[in-house]
């Protein structure tokens, strides 16, 4: 029997705060990512010293940036990044995941591995849970107090309030194509009843100014965009914000946030994600801009 490959981890990586990386990239490695393949991009607003900040913090972290790029954040630019990144990792698995998405599995990743070949599947879902805070504030955290203590809870934000797709492909085959935003794999779909959970730690301090710069940029057509999804589901979050004193509604029982940790799955997961990815359908209200995808985070 032949030892499986730990697979390589492709992502691209935006102007986060280097403390994320660093947690992120612990995170991946006890996993048992060996191999990380990394596509930096900033837009033309992020400053020099954070972009030599962050990519010091790669090359300090034992991971040298594979591509390392600058300029408009267009909605194909992610895409393309990440299909070279996969072309380099070369034959094989891939995980794939944003700087903000930390993934919990249902067994280690060399079994859900084995699982997926046994099954004669060439890609691993998952669905997103959206983390916040205890009071739902949009808040700075310390690398000592770590992601789980300053955001404790998690629930369905992008699925419930942005129409956003809440489906992930975190592991493909390197034969198989993936498409934009990592949501789905054209001609293969996800065993639903192994679903990882993708921890998504993108409402810290800051978003709201990134958010609303992808609704100017995206609607003045400075960054090209393919449809008005990822605008509008900023545009909803933006505006849920100004009705809640600049925070997020936890207490919103259609949100269904509870506390959760990146050590386990959480209670009752496999049944909840399950029937959350086999039920998900586009948002087509008439009466406002259908969202259908998200998009990573600049």
């Amino acid at each position: 029997m032949k030892t499986p490959v730990s697979p390589a981890l492709v992502a691209v990586v935006g102007p986060v705060e280097p403390a994320l990386l660093a947690a992120w990239t612990a995170h991946y490695r006890r996993l048992g990512i060996e191999r990380f393949h990394l596509a930096f991009h900033f837009p033309d607003h992020v400053h020099d010293a954070w972009r030599h900040q962050l990519l010091a913090a790669s090359h300090d972290l034992g991971i040298v940036p594979a591509r390392i790029s600058t300029g408009p954040w267009h909605e194909h630019t992610n895409t393309q990044l990440r299909d070279s990144l996969r072309e380099q990792a070369g034959t094989g698995w891939h995980l794939i995941a944003d700087s903000d998405e930390f993934q919990t599995h249902p067994a280690p990743l060399a079994e859900m591995i084995a699982q997926a070949e046994a099954a004669r599947h060439k890609v691993i879902g998952g669905l997103m849970l959206d983390r916040a805070t205890n009071d739902g504030r949009l808040a700075l955290w310390r690398p000592e107090t770590g992601l789980d203590r300053a955001f404790p809870l998690g629930g369905h934000l992008t699925r419930r309030l942005l129409k956003g797709d809440p489906r992930k492909i975190v592991l493909a085959h390197s034969s198989v194509t993936v498409a934009s935003g990592n949501h789905r794999a054209p001609g293969h779909k996800p065993d639903p009843d192994t679903l990882a959970c993708v921890h998504h730690f993108k409402w810290r301090s800051g978003v709201l100014d990134d958010l609303r710069r992808r609704v100017d940029r995206f609607t003045s057509g400075e960054w090209a965009e393919h449809t008005p999804a990822v605008r509008s589901e900023a545009s909803r979050l933006l505006q849920h914000i100004d009705r809640h004193n600049g925070r997020i509604d936890v207490a919103d029982p259609r949100l269904a946030f509870r506390r959760v940790t990146l050590d386990r799955l959480p209670d009752g997961w496999a049944a909840e994600a399950a029937k959350i990815a086999t039920t998900w359908r586009p948002h087509t209200a008439q009466s406002q801009s259908g969202s259908t995808i998200s998009s990573p985070s600049p």
